[in-house]
């Protein structure tokens, strides 16, 4: 056997494979998976339910909802009340039944109908006016009730000054433009001055 080829060794395995008995067969498939290192094994499937539910249990919604897309496993484990009981909770959204222990993925939809309600949509930046900056300084008196001076508050709304660098004007025209195509060559230019 040591001496055959690669080609011989495989057709004399089938060979024995095909007239080994069903039992025989399963005693070499368990004997190969021992010695074969496994390679993209589904952590999920291989951790306790507990475990896994705990990993899954970090994720916020959004991406417990793409879990659900992976595979069958991993949508029955993003929907589990388990874990969309506690985002619900967390809101102080409860439901006024108790659910049966045929009912499935009652909290998540839940947690759905309520985000609907309240119209969450992207965040809207909030325009410049309504920012206030406050200087932070600290507190002479001894007093906890003292109150910061008025003069510590600064709003964007009045104008503020310009850094150095930075003109007052928004489109100046004097600036000469560094580029190649237009300018010519610098040891050109002092040459012509």
């Amino acid at each position: 056997f040591d001496k055959w080829t690669d080609g011989q060794r495989r057709r004399i395995l089938v060979e024995l494979l095909e007239r080994c008995s069903l039992a025989q067969q399963k005693f070499c498939a368990r004997q190969l998976q021992g010695r074969i290192p496994t390679e993209a094994v589904d952590f999920t499937t291989r951790l306790p339910r507990v475990l896994s539910l705990y990993i899954f249990s970090f994720l916020d919604p959004r991406s417990l909802c793409r879990c659900a897309q992976v595979s069958w496993y991993w949508k029955y484990l993003s929907e589990l009340d388990q874990l969309w009981m506690l985002k619900c909770l967390r809101f102080g959204w409860y439901i006024n039944f108790s659910p049966t222990p045929f009912e499935q993925g009652i909290w998540k939809r839940h947690y759905i109908e309520m985000v609907r309600e309240l119209r969450i949509t992207r965040p809207q930046p909030l325009p410049k006016e309504e920012f206030v900056v406050i200087d932070v300084q600290p507190v002479r008196n001894s007093t906890p009730e003292a109150k910061l001076p008025e003069q510590g508050r600064r709003r964007t709304r009045e104008k503020k000054e310009l850094p150095p660098w930075r003109s007052a004007d928004r489109h100046p025209t004097d600036t000469v433009r560094y580029n190649y195509l237009d300018n010519s060559h610098p040891p050109e230019q002092a040459r012509q001055a």
